[in-house]
């Protein structure tokens, strides 16, 4: 077994490493969500605080860690007497971002189950977690119906296991621990909800910390054990004191006065539901454990709001999470009392100001750590803060213009991709999926999930007489064994083709042009979708996105689009193929919808009407979906973008009619196509 990266030898990082902190003494807290660019520790931190955590009496043999003194009496083991057990050290179980449900919360032998009445189980991951840690690297690529599962066992402290009837219970409390690059794509709300806190780290720009950290990481790389051995002092400080602060939890107590806070701070920031007030408590009250304090004060409360309300702010996938640190002063100033202010008798171990005194040790063994006592707030970026300037510029070229802002996005009506196609889940078109209606039965290929029991039943009855049956149960083989099939959505991958030429160039025009795309891209995040964006104008066309799940990142690159030049619609649709083809080879399953957003004309180069209807035709051949958004305006219209609808074999509809409440029945019109019924079979 590798030797773990010593969790005090972090360098900065110190609110991630007080929220998993504060989880270690408090589990209720509810987890932790660690959100950052690539390359910051984030699973360093979370494989490191693996060897902090104090080891568990288990009961021998039972495959489900069941606590000797109270062990669970609905174990699949059990039953187990009350008594002594064995200690071990705590889990920490990864989650692989392709696990199967099976692989998370354990399978029934549907086989024996039928036949012999037997509930033969195999644990799943969740069992192997129960009393450790369960870590998810790159939790916001795990499939939703897994993420669902993963959050309710968190919640309710058991895993529930059934098929077709067969039930299995077992307790599964964890502390869960997620990482993610936004980059990648976000988590919807009403999960980042069910996170208790959430981190942001970014890398420091401090030139001495990033030296400590290459130092740091030479030296281990070097020599794990050797460089293990010089933080033991302080990893063993630390073990003591979230052992101490488990021990002090119960007596904490969480004066009315704090309790308002809290509750006036979950108000002003208008959060959703109670969670956060409830994650805030538990929170505050570990901080004050943490200090080795049984009182909660302002600052633990001011600590708590920092770590659990951020996430729990953004509405939808634009909105930036974020706290204002004056409101929330305001607001604990306004409602704090005097029973929140008790006389601190006790400093918890020499803490420093603010925090509620959380911050773990950071001293270096021969004192020459620089990150001991920094402030990492000073080297962390607000969230959503572009790497670059925040103005909007027009970069630099003739015929320019700066970029206009989009108008107020809007509900668009749902576009689709004709036919049955078998991509990842999502919310968009029909496939065939692993939840949703049953539709048939099959075979199973592999191992068997989803029982067609009349199937099943159809399968095995002719031959109970030769099987010599005899009693009232069912003789079954594992070749009677069905399948079901399930149709559900899938999520698509929708590349929009945006016109940023001069004719699209009117101000006004073009921030409608930006509203509609944006609304999309809205839609594309709530429908699981991939989604890319190319643009073309003066000579040629670039790819502005590659195709990717983080829709931020699109309508970052959206907002400071420029407009001007002349109008290479063949090149725009030419560069649109050359994606889709590279697509189909990474993730051949996903299928494509191609938005194009122009008003149609093509200007530049010789015979570029006669280009842009070749290169449409070029993407019909291959059974592209397609929608044109016609932008045309003015009380003269060509019809343009209509005439490429047709070349693309797709449909056309106006800005105006893109709105959910005025193009009833586009989708039937995008599923009509006549250049798609035919090809969508072999593209699905």
């Amino acid at each position: 077994m590798s030797t773990p990266y010593p969790f005090t030898a972090l360098v900065g990082q110190d609110d991630l490493r007080l929220a998993l902190l504060l989880n270690a003494v408090s589990p209720a807290v509810g987890g932790v969500l660690v959100r950052g660019e690539k390359g910051t520790a984030k699973s360093t931190a979370v494989r490191a605080l693996s060897a902090l955590m104090p080891e568990v009496e288990v009961v021998a043999g039972c495959r489900f860690s069941c606590a000797p003194g109270a062990p669970d009496p609905a174990c699949p083991d059990g039953p187990h007497e009350t008594g002594s057990g064995t200690s071990r050290a705590a889990r920490m179980v990864e989650l692989p971002v392709g696990a199967s449900e099976d692989r998370l919360v354990g399978a029934l032998d549907i086989e024996r189950a039928l036949a012999e009445g037997v509930k033969a189980f195999e644990p799943g991951l969740l069992a192997d977690a129960h009393r450790g840690i369960l870590y998810v690297d790159e939790v916001n690529l795990l499939h939703d119906h897994l993420v669902d599962l993963l959050l309710d066992a968190a919640a309710m402290g058991a895993s529930y296991v059934e098929r077709e009837g067969v039930s299995v219970r077992h307790a599964a409390r964890f502390l869960l621990v997620g990482t993610m690059n936004p980059e990648e794509g976000e988590l919807r709300p009403q999960l980042l909800d069910r996170f208790g806190l959430t981190v942001e780290v970014a890398a420091s720009r401090e030139p001495d910390q990033r030296v400590e950290v290459v130092k740091r990481r030479l030296a281990y790389d070097d020599d794990p054990e050797g460089f293990a051995g010089k933080w033991e002092q302080e990893e063993s400080a630390v073990r003591a004191r979230i052992v101490a602060a488990r021990d002090l939890l119960p007596s904490v107590r969480l004066g009315d006065a704090a309790l308002r806070q809290i509750a006036a701070t979950c108000a002003a920031f208008e959060v959703d539901g109670m969670r956060a007030d409830i994650v805030m408590a538990r929170t505050a009250t570990a901080l004050a454990a943490w200090a080795g304090r049984t009182d909660v004060l302002a600052e633990d409360v001011r600590q708590a709001a920092l770590l659990a309300l951020p996430h729990r702010r953004r509405r939808n996938p634009f909105d930036a999470p974020g706290l204002d640190e004056d409101k929330l002063d305001d607001t604990l100033e306004e409602f704090g009392g005097q029973d929140d202010e008790p006389d601190p008798d006790g400093d918890g171990g020499g803490d420093g100001p603010g925090g509620g005194g959380g911050q773990p040790p950071q001293d270096a063994p021969e004192g020459s750590g620089p990150d001991a006592g920094g402030d990492q707030a000073a080297d962390i970026p607000a969230q959503g803060e572009p790497s670059d300037s925040g103005e909007q510029k027009a970069p630099a070229g003739g015929g320019e213009q700066a970029a206009a802002r989009a108008s107020e996005p809007f509900r668009t009506k749902m576009l689709s991709v004709p036919g049955l196609g078998e991509g990842a889940a999502g919310r968009r078109s029909r496939a065939r999926t692993e939840h949703g209606r049953t539709t048939g039965a099959r075979r199973p290929r592999g191992a068997l999930t989803k029982l067609h029991l009349a199937a099943t039943v159809q399968a095995a009855a002719p031959h109970q007489r030769a099987r010599g049956r005899s009693g009232p149960g069912l003789v079954v083989r594992r070749d009677d064994l069905r399948q079901a099939t399930r149709e559900g959505r899938e999520g698509n991958l929708v590349l929009f083709v945006v016109d940023a030429s001069g004719s699209m160039a009117a101000r006004q025009r073009m921030s409608a042009v930006k509203g509609a795309v944006l609304s999309l891209l809205l839609d594309a995040y709530q429908r699981r979708d991939k989604v890319g964006l190319v643009t073309f104008r003066g000579s040629s066309a670039d790819v502005a996105l590659p195709p990717t799940s983080s829709v931020d990142a699109a309508a970052v690159r959206l907002e400071s689009l420029p407009t001007g030049g002349r109008t290479p619609l063949s090149a725009g649709l030419l560069k649109a193929h050359d994606v889709l083809r590279v697509e189909r080879l990474r993730d051949p399953a996903r299928r494509p919808l191609v938005v194009v957003v122009t008003d149609g004309r093509a200007t530049g180069g010789p015979e570029p009407v006669a280009l842009a209807g070749r290169a449409a035709r070029l993407l019909a051949a291959e059974g592209t979906a397609s929608v044109v958004v016609d932008c045309e305006s003015g009380p003269v219209r060509l019809g343009l973008a209509g005439q490429l609808a047709g070349e693309l074999g797709g449909t056309a509809v106006t800005l105006d009619e893109l709105r959910a409440d005025s193009i009833a029945g586009l989708v039937k019109e995008v599923r009509q196509m006549p250049g798609l019924r035919s090809n969508s079979r072999r593209v699905a």
